[in-house]
């Protein structure tokens, strides 16, 4: 064997050795299903907060009611 061939080995092996070259990465892209996945959260947080915000109007409308009701009873003097 040549010489060479016997050095080639050697030079293969340092070189699997050697430190990485730091190069920067490229930016990741954003990923489409995070985008998506935002959306699905903001549809559940809307999902859930919708019956809140109608049982809020509805509280709402009933002490409204409820207070126009006394009013009526002290000024019909009951």
């Amino acid at each position: 064997m040549s010489r060479s061939l016997k050095l080639f080995p050697l030079v293969l092996l340092l070189a699997a050795c050697s430190d990485p070259i730091n190069e920067p990465l490229p930016e990741p892209s954003p990923d489409p299903q995070t985008a998506a996945a935002a959306t699905e959260a903001t549809e559940l947080r809307d999902a859930i907060q919708a019956p809140i915000d109608k049982a809020r109007a509805v509280e709402e409308t009933q002490a409204a009611e409820e207070a126009e009701r006394q009013d009526t009873l002290e000024n019909a003097g009951g």
